[in-house]
């Protein structure tokens, strides 16, 4: 006959333990015996709903109105606080150009212009951005209705005479961060490439800089040779 993984101990045993325990100078208000059944009272009176079970209800969140300017043009929304830039965008602008990718600031995807500084909107809460000038691929055109290449960001010029691109979902971000990278390169920011080559004094964009500089943007596709070739055309042209 098998014996059960935890059978309860008869009333004698029970006895001689809170007898022991009073010995030893410890003292229970509950018996062992008293806390498991309450405990299971309590829990059956959560499984089956009964009156007296109650739990915390969260608050319903607030919206608050922020004023924020993308590609040039002011736009007045009603946010909850914790809306990221990203959400702001694609949400509530119509913005869609700006891809969701991982959501944790892991992939690139989601890269926009803040003051001219490349940053993760997935990361970037909507409120923190207000009174900047936020630009996003939508933005970057010479002409708001490109009909022509010439309409075109120099960069989004380069992408597609390049092929940096496959499937186009990181494309956006891509190029919005390599506008990022080469406006930081004309600042005199350095690389990790900068450090180890020794050359920080504005160092020469090379493909290994211009690899380092864009390593946060994730394509998955592989289009990593042609993004390289488009960049380093579009240094080369405004060096």
């Amino acid at each position: 006959m098998s014996v059960p993984f935890c059978s309860e101990p008869d009333g004698e045993e029970f006895g001689q333990e809170e007898k022991e325990l009073e010995k030893s100078g410890l003292h229970f208000e509950l018996s062992r015996r008293r806390f498991m059944q309450t405990a299971s009272v309590i829990s059956a009176g959560i499984a089956t709903g009964l009156p007296g079970v109650s739990t915390a209800e969260t608050p319903g969140s607030k919206t608050q109105a922020i004023t924020l300017k993308v590609n040039g043009k002011s736009a007045s929304l009603s946010l909850d606080p914790r809306t990221s830039l990203l959400d702001a965008l694609r949400e509530s602008m119509d913005l869609t150009g700006s891809k969701k990718g991982c959501d944790h600031g892991q992939c690139g995807a989601c890269t926009v212009l803040l003051d001219g500084r490349r940053v993760n909107s997935c990361l970037t809460l909507a409120f923190a951005a207000e009174g900047s000038e936020i630009t996003t691929i939508e933005g970057l055109a010479k002409n708001a209705d490109p009909k022509e290449i010439s309409d075109l960001h120099p960069m989004q010029a380069a992408f597609l005479e390049h092929d940096g691109y496959q499937c186009g979902y990181c494309t956006p971000g891509q190029i919005c961060s390599a506008v990022g990278a080469i406006e930081e390169h004309k600042r005199g920011a350095l690389s990790i490439v900068s450090l180890h080559t020794g050359k920080s004094d504005h160092p020469e964009m090379t493909d290994d800089e211009i690899k380092e500089r864009m390593s946060g943007n994730i394509c998955r596709c592989g289009a990593y040779p042609n993004i390289v070739a488009a960049v380093r055309a579009v240094v080369g042209a405004s060096a």
